[in-house]
């Protein structure tokens, strides 16, 4: 696993409550719109990287889906077992890194949802090559023609919330649009505060990340959880979705 990034010490503390939030209930809908776009029958393999508390992949393996799910925290996984004990339903649990997960076996497709790791800084991450390393991890654990369905904080609205004050404090950066912000992580023993950062995204920056790390893009629509089909971008909404697949021997394409 390597050092403990300020975001696995953040969720390790918050996966008691992650389930709680208004934005979990609506996972049966959400996973009937990703197997559509996945076009993979039952029995098929599926990758759930950053997979939090197992909410999306515990719903496919109910559905007859073999699901792998993959996650920075320990905290997370140890919800998403037992809740998965109790739905009676196996999937394969891996503690790792979204940037140093390496795939097994090939699957048939993969999500990585809901700012489960895409995105999400350290603050020795570089805002660029962090997301690569996830985008080339996902497209080296596909099967050729395996379909993705990743989702991204939206950029548009990060940057239509900017203003000239949040740029000159190093709070939001144009270039990279990166925000740093406190995070504030609850602890039996109090209160621990750090320095996080979250990157937004534009959708024609994805569509060129993704091509130079093995994928085509098929559609980006808006992808706030919660309001999953097949729309255009809301200008302010949380994130986008991007629905892609592999291209052949295009996997390790560099920046």
């Amino acid at each position: 696993m390597g050092s403990v990034s300020e975001w696995e010490t953040f969720f390790d503390h918050y996966a008691p409550r992650y389930m709680d939030e208004p934005w979990t209930k609506g996972t049966s809908s959400e996973v009937d719109f990703l197997v559509d776009e996945l076009a993979i029958l039952p029995g098929g393999s599926i990758l759930d990287l950053g997979c939090g508390t197992g909410r999306h992949a515990i719903e496919f393996a109910s559905r007859g889906y073999k699901v792998t799910g993959v996650d920075i925290s320990s905290g997370m996984l140890k919800e998403g077992q037992s809740a998965a004990s109790e739905a009676g339903v196996e999937i394969e649990w891996i503690h790792a890194d979204a940037t140093r997960f390496q795939p097994a076996r090939l699957f048939d497709a993969a999500v990585c949802l809901c700012e489960g790791s895409f995105g999400l800084l350290g603050s020795a991450d570089d805002p660029y090559e962090h997301e690569l390393l996830i985008l080339r991890n996902l497209n080296r654990a596909l099967i050729p023609g395996g379909r993705l369905v990743i989702t991204a904080v939206n950029g548009l609205a990060k940057i239509r919330s900017a203003t000239p004050q949040s740029v000159a404090s190093g709070t939001f950066d144009p270039v990279t649009q990166v925000e740093t912000f406190e995070l504030q992580t609850e602890t039996p023993s109090g209160v621990v505060r750090s320095t996080a950062r979250e990157r937004g995204f534009v959708p024609s920056e994805l569509r060129l990340m993704l091509r130079v790390t093995g994928f085509e893009v098929d559609h980006i629509w808006g992808g706030t959880a919660g309001s999953w089909f097949r729309r255009t971008i809301e200008l302010d909404e949380i994130e986008v979705m991007v629905v892609a697949h592999t291209m052949s021997g295009a996997a390790d394409a560099g920046w």
